[in-house]
């Protein structure tokens, strides 16, 4: 049920512009690599990385419902 929509930089761009949509994953990804564990690949398993990326996002909701 899920719509994956790519929104692409515009043509000639250099500086930053807010495109609908994409900061909200750019958001996401700059949270998630406040945690050390998820800025390298530590993991040698894809079940491991996602396990670690759920476990962050779990401690990150937890934190804002606090």
């Amino acid at each position: 049920g899920l719509l994956l929509q790519i929104v692409p930089k515009l043509e000639g761009q250099s500086t930053f512009v807010v495109r609908p949509k994409r900061w909200i994953v750019e958001r996401t990804f700059a949270w998630l690599l406040r945690y050390r564990r998820l800025r390298s690949e530590y993991e040698t398993s894809t079940k491991s990385s996602v396990a670690w990326i759920y476990t962050a996002m779990i401690h990150l909701m937890a934190r804002r419902l606090a």
